[in-house]
């Protein structure tokens, strides 16, 4: 890629929105699941009983179902990002290609 597409990319306004709003939105996901994720492992660090909690009659403890809960919100993040990436964070990407092929 020639030094003036670099430069006509880096200052095109909507790839500067792009990289804004994937920045923020890729943080805010990522701060959710880390936030989950050590809560959990303070948990089972400072009060492990609570999540020893026996439910029901089985051997199923309240931890599994928690974990699980873990696990599944990670696929969700995982598809959230996804659905923005595939539209808005798409769109914006084809904004900036168009703008740099219409001037060159």
């Amino acid at each position: 890629m020639k030094q003036d597409t670099v430069k006509d990319i880096l200052a095109n306004p909507k790839y500067q929105e792009l990289v804004t709003k994937r920045s923020k939105f890729a943080w805010t996901l990522s701060i959710i699941i880390l936030v989950v994720y050590y809560a959990f492992v303070l948990v089972i660090a400072f009060d492990s009983s609570l999540l020893g909690i026996k439910v029901g009659s089985g051997v199923t403890t309240v931890g599994i179902p928690v974990g699980i809960g873990i696990i599944l919100l990670s696929f969700i993040l995982t598809g959230v990002y996804v659905k923005r990436a595939n539209t808005e964070f798409d769109d914006l990407t084809n904004e900036v290609k168009k703008s740099i092929m219409k001037d060159k």
